[in-house]
């Protein structure tokens, strides 16, 4: 608690995500996923009046692809902040998305059994 007439000061690291994203909305989780992958579109240039967390993004991204959760993590922020930062960029024509592979597919019991199968003949 303060006495009248003093003053407490507040000095924080930490800066709220509406700071960061000017206040927009969150994009959607289907545009870009935890696993979409993101790199520097070769030949790109950076943004002027860049924020600094554009500007840690460029430095990541540059060393080549870093799925959006990655980013997330070694910037720090929500993947919200990241995906809505990463969105900008990839809309300002700097980076490159790669989606992310489909999910692995079962293959049919009697194939596997087949592959063993001759793997035993083979090998003992």
């Amino acid at each position: 608690m303060t006495a009248p007439g003093e003053e407490q000061q507040v000095s924080s690291g930490f800066v709220r995500s509406y700071v960061i994203t000017g206040g927009r909305g969150l994009p959607a989780a289907e545009d870009l996923s935890l696993v979409t992958l993101v790199t520097l579109a070769p030949d790109a240039a950076p943004p002027p009046n860049q924020s600094p967390e554009v500007r840690a993004i460029w430095e990541l991204c540059s060393g080549g692809y870093l799925s959006v959760a990655e980013v997330a993590g070694h910037l720090e922020l929500p993947v919200g902040v990241a995906r809505l930062l990463l969105k900008d960029l990839a809309e300002q024509g700097h980076l490159l998305r790669r989606k992310a592979p489909p999910p692995a597919q079962l293959v049919d019991r009697k194939i596997l059994e087949e592959v063993l199968h001759g793997l035993q003949v083979r090998f003992g």
